[in-house]
């Protein structure tokens, strides 16, 4: 089974930063599927920008989703965070009350101990 998503922070650019249980940092871009159906909805940023963890997945107030296993294999991994410090205290939407509807901020603290990168919310 691949990790699934612990953390979400929409992006400008219609990708998705994304926090796995497994401590990666991932971006997903949504672009590709942006065209098709019920995804056409997301190019309105009021409404791509509500995206939530949800069930190890992700999913927007209008009920667009995506297997946790495709955010995984279709994400790529983020660079460096040593080198790209503003992602290391980039805010993200968690879960509150575990039922995916209510959500508090929570930052995003990233470190390295030179050959791993290790990610960790905190409340």
């Amino acid at each position: 089974m691949n990790p699934r998503v612990k953390a979400v922070k929409p992006n400008p650019d219609y990708t998705l930063t994304l926090l796995f249980t497994n401590g990666e940092v991932r971006s997903f871009d949504v672009k590709p599927y942006l065209d098709i159906g019920i995804f056409t909805e997301l190019k309105d940023m009021s409404l791509f920008n509500s995206v939530k963890p949800f069930l190890g997945s992700v999913r927007w107030k209008n009920g667009q989703d995506f297997c946790p296993d495709t955010l995984y294999l279709e994400s790529v991994l983020c660079p460096d965070p040593v080198e790209q410090r503003q992602e290391r205290d980039a805010a993200f939407v968690t879960p509150a009350g575990g039922d995916g509807n209510a959500h508090n901020l929570s930052t995003l603290s990233i470190r390295t101990d030179g050959a791993h990168n290790y990610a960790q919310i905190a409340a």
